[in-house]
């Protein structure tokens, strides 16, 4: 076998695809996009001939696993598909390199002032997203959920995760797994995940940190899809065995030191909180589970609810940008609510924030404000937290409104939830008490042309004729 990768224009994509299926190299299916290094997408399980790769940089790559008699022969496909000419004339280059990859590549824009660079963006985007959404179905749609780690004693994580998933309402096929039991709150229990019949769309894993390698490993050996690893206190290396192996069999992963994820509508609560929370209209993605828990609790009492609630931890893999591209499709959302203490991919955060701004309002609580706030944030989730004039900034670049705590953040959100958004910057205030209205106006920290006189033909009300 070797690796071809090929670095292309976006626009070409389709056309290399289609070259890579005429070659019979295999039926590609799209399930993945995760930035530099994590997968796009991959060969059907049934033909594990070739896999496609793309890493998210300022090009386009795809790297092929094919047979060494094939790889000359697709090399040639693909770049005739995608209109570069022949190999070795000029305007692509080949380099081969050790253990049989094959590298050939064509220009790419090299500036924001090139006309082509937006576009390239925006098909960046467009096929991450896809890939995305397509991966995560996996995570907020799944058809059949094991719960690792569920134990017959009430009270543990395990057993109350599959409690609240029984309970819940949810439809799928649920299996718990634990050597300790042959039924479990009225579902099957297996010995092993290798133990499962059926391949399950959704793992949630609440094991011991030594233990959690193994399983992520016995997941993808048995064809799971994607993993919610609620386990905290894992070392580097436990932490590093457990990415490689969902990167190596495709699973997508939430957490770990996480709470969990929740998609009330389906009645799917693959957490451990003591209620489940109501479906309704709020998305939110947090990297506290516990602060997730405490806001879950209060939008339900609020009546707004939860279309899609995710706690992700470490954000080893699923993150914030994953969430909010799913809300941009899953046609439920219509307000979108987060707490980040560090960003991954601001550049990618702040082109996916402000498209889904543009369909609805994106609200977020600022954290690690101080620097010991910094520090504690810092701790909590063993990430970088990003500095807070950094986030003001993103935050203002994105269209995001960021609020200082989280009583300001359920109070914009029930008002955002109950009113249309305004359609400018203009504002308007009305009071009959004069120290609230110089209150409201020092509020606004804002220029003069936010507040303008009133037009001509609006009374205020002390000039207003009493009736």
């Amino acid at each position: 076998m070797k690796l071809l990768t090929e670095i292309i224009r976006p626009e070409k994509l389709d056309d290399a695809m289609a070259a890579v299926t005429d070659a019979r190299v295999g039926g590609l299916t799209v399930t993945e996009v995760r930035g530099f290094g994590k997968q796009y997408g991959h060969i059907d399980p049934a033909d594990r001939l070739a896999e496609r790769r793309v890493l998210i940089l300022p090009k386009l790559r795809l790297d092929l696993v094919v047979r060494d008699e094939a790889a000359e022969s697709v090399a040639r496909a693909i770049a005739k598909a995608v209109g570069v000419g022949e190999v070795g004339d000029g305007k692509i280059w080949v380099r081969q390199a050790e253990d049989g990859l094959i590298e050939f590549a064509c220009d790419l824009p090299h500036a924001d002032s090139d006309p082509t660079w937006k576009p390239y963006l925006e098909a960046v985007d467009r096929r991450e997203g896809h890939a995305d959404v397509a991966s995560l179905r996996h995570v907020f749609q799944p058809g059949s959920v094991a719960v690792v780690g569920a134990s017959r004693r009430p009270g543990t994580v395990g057993r109350a995760i599959l409690h609240n998933i029984v309970t819940g309402g949810y439809q799928g096929q649920v299996y718990a797994v634990s050597p300790h039991a042959l039924h479990m709150e009225g579902v099957p229990c297996l010995p092993s995940v290798t133990a499962l019949p059926e391949p399950a769309d959704l793992a949630v894993v609440a094991v011991p940190p030594a233990a959690v390698p193994a399983v992520a490993d016995e997941c993808g050996r048995r064809g799971v899809k994607a993993m919610v690893v609620i386990t905290s206190g894992l070392d580097s290396l436990q932490g590093a065995d457990l990415l490689a192996a969902c990167r190596r069999y495709g699973m997508r992963l939430v957490g770990p030191n996480c709470f969990g994820v929740a998609v009330p509508g389906i009645g799917l609560d693959a957490t451990f909180a003591a209620r489940h929370p109501a479906p309704g209209r709020v998305g939110l993605v947090m990297q506290s589970g516990g602060l997730g828990f405490a806001l879950v609790d209060r939008l339900s009492r609020l009546g707004l609810g939860i279309s899609s609630f995710a706690s992700v931890g470490n954000k080893y893999d699923v993150s914030s940008n994953d969430l909010l591209t799913w809300w941009e499709q899953d046609g439920t959302t219509e307000l979108a609510v987060l707490y980040i203490e560090s960003f991954g991919n601001p550049r990618k955060f702040a082109r996916t924030a402000r498209r889904l701004g543009a369909r609805m309002p994106v609200l977020a609580v600022q954290a690690g404000r101080s620097a010991i706030g910094q520090q504690a944030a810092a701790s909590h989730t063993a990430a970088a937290v990003t500095p807070l004039v950094t986030r003001e900034a993103l935050f203002e670049q994105a269209g995001v409104i960021a609020t200082d705590s989280l009583g300001e953040l359920l109070d914009a959100a029930a008002l955002l939830a109950s009113q249309p958004v305004p359609a400018g910057r203009s504002i308007a205030m009305i009071s009959n008490i004069g120290g609230a209205g110089v209150l409201t106006r020092a509020w606004t920290r804002s220029s003069p042309s936010c507040c303008p006189p009133l037009q001509r033909g609006i009374s205020s009300p002390r000039s207003a004729p009493r009736t």
